[in-house]
């Protein structure tokens, strides 16, 4: 329960306790996130969600807000596949649409100057995500066909800005996020097919990155010439962590072209902060080296191979901030007696020395939201706000 005294007015505003801790900074108490349920965007997926209301209701009121918001492009009136490899070039896309199951499958075929290419996902109505079941990309010759689309700028449009600014005032931040051109390479197949393509066709895999690279970057920068945002979430180098790629796979294809993006990001004026699931324990000195300001969710072990306390440590020599790392399994399956002790164990390995922000490793996508899932949710930002006083 929050006491009259843990929810007093305070001289800190959200937006200056997830500031100063992105910056490394000791606020006056630990910022608690819900990452993706972000409760001051009123076009966002949980605020529309009826079964969903009473907790962002509480998020609200009682934690500190991640609006996450991209510019939209010339071609974000499409679907995501029509924006093809990162390229505004209006690409000629046939979809269809058919109900197999409990699932919407849409099947999308794109005629590119090298030949066709298809692409199947499909979507459920109690489940807020879409599954990919056939990728674009099968061999390296479908490739090479994605890599024939000319590729066409992005142009940005910042008008929506202006409403999640005003929503949002100094209840928090906002974020972009950005893949990184490796995991886009990655992403064009399917994650079995990418591997072998990246370990015996490394050269093939080695070009595709390179070209995608360019395009980042020059998106990125008309990105920001367009509208400069709080943070930017940089997504996709989890593909190359062990056991999935070696240490020197990470170092090839994710540090030279996130460092880049991280420094374009902050000459700007914006912060980085880079999303990294798995076991990254093994390539946790190579993150530092792109010079982000924050790193999350740090997976405790064994979903990761590193305790937070030790990610903590190496981070805050750095000036890294480290936002994490609850699991939404023991949110959504775990007992509030075990979400508490979780919190308190948590509070003690990384808040001293400020630079962290309490947050889960992911969000719920199922409806209705579960009465335990919602309970485990109040349970741990209680206790965040409880111990997270400095």
């Amino acid at each position: 329960m929050i006491t009259a005294s843990a929810n007093s007015a305070s001289a800190w505003t959200s937006r200056q306790r997830l500031l100063t801790a992105l910056s490394g900074g000791v606020p006056d108490r630990v910022p608690i996130n819900t990452y993706e349920l972000a409760g001051r965007n009123s076009l966002d997926w949980y605020n529309i969600q009826p079964s969903y209301r009473g907790l962002m209701d509480f998020i609200r009121a009682h934690t500190d807000c991640i609006t996450n918001w991209n510019p939209r492009t010339a071609t974000d009136r499409y679907t995501c596949e029509e924006r093809f490899l990162c390229s505004d070039f209006p690409v000629e896309m046939e979809t269809r649409k058919e109900t197999v199951g409990e699932f919407e499958r849409t099947t999308s075929i794109c005629h590119t100057p090298q030949g066709d290419l298809q692409s199947v996902t499909q979507t459920t109505p109690d489940i807020y995500t879409t599954w990919r079941v056939e990728h674009w990309c099968k061999t390296l010759a479908d490739v090479d066909k994605a890599l024939s689309v000319p590729y066409q700028p992005a142009d940005y449009d910042a008008a929506d800005f202006a409403r999640v600014r005003a929503e949002l005032e100094d209840h928090g931040l906002v974020m972009a996020s950005i893949g990184d051109p490796a995991y886009l390479a990655a992403d064009l197949m399917s994650f079995q097919d990418y591997l072998m393509w990246a370990s015996l066709e490394t050269t093939h895999f080695a070009r595709t990155v390179d070209i995608l690279a360019g395009r980042v970057m020059e998106n990125l920068r008309r990105q920001l010439d367009c509208c400069v945002v709080d943070v930017y979430r940089i997504v996709g180098p989890e593909y190359f962590t062990p056991p999935y790629l070696s240490p020197a796979m990470f170092k090839r294809f994710i540090v030279p072209h996130v460092t880049e993006m991280t420094r374009l990001i902050q000459a700007r004026g914006g912060k980085v902060r880079l999303h990294c699931h798995g076991r990254i324990g093994r390539v946790l000195d190579m993150i530092l080296e792109t010079g982000c300001d924050g790193l999350d969710p740090c997976e405790p072990p064994p979903d990761g191979d590193i305790a937070l306390d030790e990610v903590k440590c190496r981070c805050l020599e750095k000036g890294v901030s480290v936002w994490g790392n609850i699991e939404l399994k023991l949110l959504e399956q775990g007992t509030p007696d075990e979400v508490r002790a979780e919190v308190r164990r948590i509070m003690s390995q990384a808040k001293e020395g400020g630079g962290f922000v309490l947050m889960p490793t992911a969000a719920p996508i199922n409806l209705p939201l579960s009465p335990a899932t919602e309970t485990n949710y109040r349970v741990f930002i209680e206790t965040g706000l409880e111990f997270g006083k400095y």
